[in-house]
């Protein structure tokens, strides 16, 4: 007789450990076949401080006839930005308007190709129907290509001259044919050069006090920094022993701290995973079940190194974050399986019975949680922007990670417990287990409390999600927090003297000088009453940009001085020169590796004992991360029509801001402008601008900085100018806006998966109402530790999503199960409580275990992994808590309340 095919349950179709079992050597030589690929792909990894993105930017240097700024705004100005705003990928448009000269700053959105960028705006710029007498120069710019290590070069024998043909002819030919170098900068030739042309642009440099040569090495956009520096150490090394009277002294480089960074966060990530394991081993007592789960670790994460590598990711912040954020989950898969094949070997099941009894029973609940962690963390890859492009690489290593730690889990670990675990029935009891059992007593108790006061225990959960809430106003909000890199710039700009001041090689001039007469030159000249004054004016006429650096060299001197005398700074490399700019200059200064203040803490000291000079504008600046034209994190952008209104408005903001705590080395630009003399004329995006810039000091945050900021420049600008945010408030804001986006599409996915998993709408919803229940724990660790609510903090708590959703699965999937067997819901829900909770905590302490040497705060770059393990150990502490009680409670109420609309609805259609 004809017997229909038995139909098979998601639950049997979800369960690939029966298979695995069934084939237990092909299981085996399948992960140590990806143990050795993981292996030969993460040698080949290479390390970074962020991921390779191309920041594109085109500089468009125009010069026409037009005798004022307001002039060269009609006639150059505008039509330039009419002619370039429709090139596509543009993001921002800066112009600088000065007496017959625009520079214009294109900022094209991130992963552009610069190349196309580039001939998209020389095509555009030669359509433009101007004057004869109009010329410009188009400067293709990738801020990605940025200095990967600068050298001095000092002798005691040798003269500057000597050591800069030395340099030119031995130094820099050998350095430019090393892979991923794209040029070589020689700094500091200036002083060397006494004919050269009045529009070359030259540099002086001066290493710890003294006047020095140097070279600069830049890498290429995709090359890797460590290789480059570590080619160039090489390369310097040979040819110092040829070159005895000649010393080549490292001067600054990133691969110091990238090193220091990298191998601190991996160094975490191997304690979170001893201490992980060594928590696994205190619950189940059992070596074999231990080893198992430890398994689990490094292959899952080898796994992942095969896909990081087809990528083509680093080994950088961002990923070696969400490897550290993955453990978590990559031990959470393991224990929940090992941990349920033990269970049913205390029951006497041998262990081949107890395997495929165990992943049955948990293979629904394992997979529906990982596949909704997976729906979680690839809306944060697929994010668009700057951001997404920084977080593609999280996203994509954390999804990848999740899924390769599920196969694992469902695969590897039931053959290992096959064979390495054994029937072992409880006969008595340990006092180890006297005390779980008590404390399991305890916990039913509540349970079986919290179920008949469902109303009060709905109230608590209603309490703690506004409770946390309320918080969020009470934490710092940043971007990136502060880091103590143990090195910093000094940035400053000299005033420029009175004469026709601006110079073809400038791409950013800072200000037009007022422009004066052959004859008031003469004059000048015949005022000085010593005998040089003619060697001045010969200067003047014949090398103007020498004379300015030599001015702006004296600026640097008087700064050095007070730098140098502090007891932390080891060295200070001076350029002075920037971007073709005489009167700008920049110090690097680099502390002692073994120091008594923090770099934030010398950056306060400096600032008070540097020299006030007149004129001079001095600004204390972090390293960034890519070389922004922006360095100062707090920027407001004015915009308005009267140049006037904007110059009066944008002192009164600098004013006010120069009262506000926290606020330092504050500038404004248009301060030149007046009424009769408009000297410059910035815009933004087509419209006229002003900017103010500001630096924090150590006890104020971004977020904070901007929100009071915004307060007080609302209260000041008037009607006919609109105010906006740029520099990294603008990023700040965005990367909020991004994230809360984010969140919404990843708890939507994730309902959807367990919707489709499921089939009906109970525990989906029971999820969705349980997810707030991690937001007071986040908030009070983020508050007591005073960590940034920012960017790194926000990925803590789109983690505690995907963790709080495996708990409310444990406890509810094992409920349907019972009560699908007969059980009664009460008696289903109380079981449950008791069989669920040893896996919940195990999964809880090992995660925050293992969260803890991130969350203390050691090694290098610490403070930007410590917000997200400050936040995802409060959460999870509070989250688990909740979730033993909450959950149960908000499963029974949600099934009462849908049975009571399908009855009214049925009343309804009667």
């Amino acid at each position: 007789m004809f017997e229909p095919p038995k139909k098979i349950s998601l639950r049997e179709r979800l369960n690939i450990s029966q298979w695995a079992i069934k084939y237990s050597w092909l299981t085996i030589c399948l992960w140590l076949a990806v143990t050795v690929a993981g292996v030969l792909a993460f040698s080949s990894l290479k390390y970074a401080l962020f991921p390779d993105i191309t920041f594109p930017v085109v500089v468009v240097n125009a010069t026409a006839t037009g005798e004022t700024a307001l002039v060269t705004e009609a006639q150059l100005t505008q039509p330039l930005e009419q002619q370039l705003k429709n090139i596509p990928g543009i993001d921002n448009i800066r112009t600088s308007t000065y007496s017959g000269q625009t520079v214009a700053s294109l900022t094209f959105q991130v992963g552009t190709n610069l190349e196309a960028s580039t001939a998209a705006v020389e095509e555009a710029v030669t359509q433009l129907d101007l004057t004869p007498q109009a010329t410009f120069k188009v400067i293709p710019l990738n801020l990605n290509e940025s200095a990967a290590v600068s050298y001095g070069i000092q002798s005691e024998t040798k003269t500057l001259r000597e050591l800069t043909q030395i340099a030119k002819e031995q130094i820099i030919p050998l350095l430019r044919e090393l892979p991923g170098v794209l040029k070589v900068n020689l700094l500091g030739d200036a002083a060397t050069s006494d004919n050269s042309p009045a529009n070359e642009v030259n540099t002086l440099v001066r290493f710890n006090g003294e006047d020095s040569l140097a070279f600069q090495v830049v890498k290429r956009s995709d090359a890797n920094t460590l290789e480059v520096v570590s080619q160039v150490e090489a390369a310097l090394g040979k040819l110092q022993n040829e070159l005895p009277e000649v010393e080549i002294i490292l001067a600054a480089t990133q691969a110091n701290y990238i090193r220091e960074a990298t191998q601190a966060t991996i160094d975490a990530l191997l304690l979170a995973i001893v201490l992980a394991v060594a928590v696994i081993f205190l619950f189940l007592r059992n070596f074999q079940a231990t080893l198992i789960t430890a398994l689990a670790i490094p292959i899952s994460l080898l796994g992942t190194s095969i896909i990081m590598a087809a990528f083509g990711f680093n080994l950088e912040t961002i990923t070696l974050l969400a490897l550290a954020l993955v453990i978590g989950i990559i031990v959470d898969d393991a224990i929940v399986d090992v941990e349920n094949i033990i269970r049913h070997l205390e029951t006497g099941a041998s262990p081949r019975q107890a395997a495929l009894i165990a992943t049955r029973e948990i293979g629904l609940t394992v997979s529906a949680s990982t596949i909704t962690i997976v729906a979680v963390f690839l809306p944060v890859a697929l994010m668009q922007g700057t951001i997404g492009q920084f977080f593609k690489p999280f996203g994509l290593t954390v999804s990848a990670a999740v899924i390769i730690s599920l196969l694992v889990a469902r695969t590897l670990s039931p053959v290992l417990a096959v064979y390495w675990l054994k029937s072992s029935p409880r006969e008595h009891s340990t006092t180890v287990e006297s005390q779980e059992s008590r404390f399991n007593r305890y916990y039913h108790s509540l349970l079986s409390w919290s179920l008949d006061h469902r109303a009060l225990v709905l109230g608590l959960a209603i309490l703690s999600f506004i409770a946390g809430i309320a918080l969020i106003p009470l934490i710092p909000k940043g971007f990136i927090p502060k880091l103590d890199r143990g090195e910093f710039n000094i940035v400053y700009t000299a005033p420029l003297p009175n004469f026709q001041g601006t110079f073809p090689s400038q791409q950013t001039p800072s200000a037009a000088p007022k422009i004066e007469s052959q004859p008031e030159i003469e004059e000048k000249a015949e005022s000085q009453e010593n005998e040089n004054s003619f060697g001045w004016l010969t200067d003047l006429l014949q090398n103007p940009q020498k004379l300015l650096l030599n001015e702006s060299r004296q600026v640097a001197q008087e700064i050095e001085e007070v730098v140098l005398a502090h007891p932390d700074v080891a060295s200070v490399f001076t350029t002075i020169g920037i971007r073709g700019e005489p009167n700008k200059g920049k110090l690097y200064v680099l502390l002692k590796d073994k120091r008594q203040l923090d770099t934030i803490q010398v950056q306060e000291q400096l600032r008070e004992t540097l020299p006030q000079l007149d004129g001079v504008a001095i600004s204390i600046e972090d390293i960034q991360f890519i070389e922004l034209d922006s360095t100062k994190p707090l920027k407001l952008e004015l915009l308005g029509d009267d140049l006037t209104v904007l110059s009066q408005t944008a002192q009164k903001l600098k004013n006010r801001f120069q009262e506000m705590p926290g606020l330092v080395d504050i500038t404004a630009t248009g301060e030149a402008n007046n009424t009769d003399d408009i000297v410059v004329i910035e815009r933004s995006n087509g419209q006229r601008a002003a900017f103010i810039t500001a630096n924090l000091s150590e006890d104020l945050a971004l977020g904070d900085a901007t929100e009071e900021a915004v307060a007080i420049a609302k209260s000041i600008i008037p009607d006919s100018i609109t105010l906006d945010l740029g520099g990294d408030s603008k990023i700040s804001s965005e990367v909020l806006n991004s994230f809360t986006g984010t969140l919404a599409l990843s708890v939507g996915c994730m309902l959807l998966v367990l919707l489709l998993l499921f089939g009906r709408l109970l525990e989906p919803l029971v999820v969705g109402l349980s997810l707030p229940l991690s937001i007071v724990g986040a908030m009070l660790a983020l508050l007591i530790t005073q960590s940034d609510f920012g960017m790194i903090s926000l990925i803590g708590l789109i983690f505690l999503l995907g963790l709080l959703d495996k708990n409310a699965l444990l406890l509810m999937d094992y409920a349907n199960q019972l009560r699908n067997q007969g059980m009664e819901r009460r008696h289903a829900i109380l079981k449950t409580g008791l069989v669920r909770l040893r896996p919940i905590l195990m999964t809880t302490a090992s995660t925050i275990l293992g969260m803890l040497p991130i969350a203390l705060g050691w090694g290098a770059g610490a403070e930007l992994r410590q917000p997200m393990a400050v936040a995802i150990i409060g959460g999870l502490i509070a989250s688990t808590l909740l979730s033993l009680i909450v959950v149960p409670v908000l499963y029974t109420l949600a099934e009462d309340c849908w049975k009571k609309l399908v009855s009214g609805v049925r009343e309804l259609g009667r």
